[in-house]
């Protein structure tokens, strides 16, 4: 049988040099690795502070920070910047995501590398794009408030922000395509560039369906609980044993198929829901009746009915259950990953395949520092001058 070798990732060659931390920044770079960069991600002798959070943010190293190589270097010391420099000097790619003017005052800046290497791509993440908000603190919960998502998802009058960190990913998702569109535009132009990828101009765009909805009909977008539903069924019912799926049935066609499979043939002759805009209308009264009607089967039964017709379900599944989802573990969608504390767990690829492969998980989430000898021997440092480095306490190396 002949081996075929595996095609090279389509970023593999380039050097991405990150100064980043908690999420948005991470995200960059983890997209940019998983496609095959060299990403090194320069953090605090102490780690990155994701490494030791709790609760909602227990999750976060690992889930960001696969396919990277960590120099842990203090960049408060006159040794450990100019390490910072020397690496950077070799990156087709810097990505930062620190308050303004963080950067520039170490010299890091895109103006001030650039002079040095007009071909450097550098991405920041922020906050904000330039403008009248620029220098406020943001957080992925601040722009959702102030951006209209949490209004849109919360019932009315309780704002609520969505279920997971959709700005800062989103965000850090944003920050490497405009890094691929500005390799791109190097290739022609043999120039580099910045990008600048922002939470709250992230957070507009998720909503702009919302503010275009009323530009179309003048009428402001009710939050999604209290919407009117462009479809007659597109809903979360209780069923039996309290058990909870979401059913859908969202065009013409599927109305009949769902009425026969359900023995449901007097609503289907009802002439008052012919069409979905009828059933739109009608869903004051029309609800109750299928609630009712459906609430002795079991969200199992209900599931494999729809499946058998090809009609749209979902089961309502919390996160912690899709380490077990068969869909997931028969399709390679999950990779073993090293968590904060060594032992291992799964963790969820980029959601593509390059020529039917999903981009693997090719190197674990470092330890703090585990590349900082390799990374500075590459970089012209001598031996002693790494270990004098160690012991003054300008790097840390695991």
């Amino acid at each position: 049988m002949t081996n075929v070798a595996t095609p090279p990732l389509p970023y593999a060659g380039i050097r991405v040099v990150e100064f980043t931390h908690m999420v948005m920044g991470p995200t960059c770079g983890l997209l940019l690795g998983d496609l095959g960069a060299e990403v090194i991600k320069v953090e605090p002798v102490a780690g990155d502070d994701t490494r030791r959070l709790l609760g909602a943010g227990a999750g976060f190293y690992p889930a960001f920070n696969r396919n990277k190589k960590s120099v842990a270097l203090d960049l408060k010391t006159p040794e450990g910047l100019e390490a910072a420099r020397r690496l950077v000097a070799t990156a087709d790619i810097v990505s930062e995501n620190f308050r303004p003017g963080t950067m520039k005052k170490l010299g890091l800046d895109y103006d001030t590398l650039r002079r040095d290497n007009p071909r450097l791509i550098y991405v920041s993440h922020k906050g904000f794009l330039p403008g009248p908000y620029e220098n406020r603190t943001a957080l992925d919960e601040t722009v959702q408030m102030m951006g209209g998502l949490a209004y849109m998802t919360g019932r009315p009058g309780d704002p609520l922000r969505a279920g997971s960190s959709v700005n800062d990913i989103m965000g850090g998702l944003f920050g490497a395509i405009g890094a691929m569109a500005a390799l791109r535009r190097r290739e022609q132009t043999g120039e580099g560039g910045e990008v600048q990828s922002a939470l709250f101009e992230n957070n507009i765009f998720l909503v702009a369906q919302h503010m275009l909805q009323f530009a179309a009909t003048g009428v402001a977008a009710d939050p999604m609980p209290a919407r009117i539903s462009s479809w007659g069924i597109y809903d979360v019912f209780t069923v039996k044993d309290g058990q909870q799926i979401f059913l859908a049935v969202v065009s013409d066609k599927q109305w009949p198929v769902f009425c026969r499979a359900c023995g449901l043939d007097d609503l289907l002759a009802d002439p008052r829901l012919v069409t979905n805009n009828d059933r739109v209308r009608a869903r004051s009264w029309m609800m109750p009746i299928l609630r009712e009607r459906l609430a002795g089967r079991s969200a199992a039964e209900l599931a494999a009915l729809f499946e058998q017709h090809a009609l749209p379900f979902a089961p309502i599944a919390r996160p912690h259950e899709l380490f077990e989802d068969p869909h997931l573990l028969a399709s390679g969608g999950l990779a073993p990953v090293r968590m904060n504390d060594g032992h291992m767990a799964q963790v969820p690829l980029l959601p593509l395949t390059i020529d039917g492969v999903r981009p693997p998980l090719r190197l674990q989430p470092p330890a703090i520092g585990e590349h900082t000898r390799e990374l500075l021997r590459a970089a012209g440092y001598a031996e002693a001058q790494i270990e004098a480095m160690l012991a003054a306490g300008a790097a840390a190396a695991n």
